[in-house]
């Protein structure tokens, strides 16, 4: 019945740092909605961005900044993307660390975005091509 998802909201308490985090530290696409929409694009797929005092309706019951913990693919090898974040002063809590994806072995790196939000951020691990032994 279901074939994938179309958006995510994310509950932010300034829209203005949330939107320059995820463009200018992970790279995604930003499209203006209204004055108190924002979208970054994840290829076909939406991080929709609520800010806090923002008479958005319907939302969740409990909207809560820092409370998403959300796993983002990378194309980058993970250790150029610790670079990337390296050169931005960006901490980075975890990582790289084998991890289970929902499509096999994935390594990850965890940082936190501005509202405190965990974010890792993966690439399917790389398995060892076997050794010949001639």
């Amino acid at each position: 019945m279901l074939t994938g998802l179309d958006h995510l909201v994310v509950t932010v308490t300034d829209m203005g740092r949330a939107v320059d985090f995820y463009s200018r530290v992970l790279g995604l696409d930003v499209r203006y909605r209204d004055a108190q929409r924002v979208d970054l694009m994840l290829g076909d797929t939406a991080l929709r961005l609520h800010q806090t005092d923002t008479d958005i309706a319907p939302v969740s019951a409990t909207p809560t900044p820092g409370s998403l913990d959300l796993c983002l693919r990378c194309q980058l090898p993970l250790d150029e993307f610790k670079h990337h974040l390296d050169a931005l002063a960006i901490d980075v809590e975890l990582g790289p660390v084998a991890r289970q994806g929902a499509n096999g072995p994935i390594e990850s790196i965890y940082l936190r975005d501005p509202d405190g939000n965990l974010l890792e951020i993966c690439r399917p691990s790389v398995r060892e091509q076997p050794t010949s032994v001639y």
